[in-house]
């Protein structure tokens, strides 16, 4: 499983990157951008994106 981020939908508020105790999130150019080495798919983000961005898909 990997965590995806939905370029369109995301409007870089950061608080994904708050949520994420791994500090795999960042935002580049406005958007959250996911550090895959750093991800380990445990989903905290998903239900702080305010714009439903961010989901959980099978590799």
């Amino acid at each position: 499983m990997q965590i995806v981020i939905n370029e369109q939908k995301c409007t870089g508020s950061g608080e994904c990157a708050k949520a994420c105790p791994e500090r795999a999130i960042s935002l580049v150019d406005g958007k959250a951008v996911i550090d895959k080495s750093k991800c380990d798919a445990d989903g905290i983000c998903i239900p702080v994106c305010v714009n439903s961005a961010i989901s959980l898909q099978e590799d």
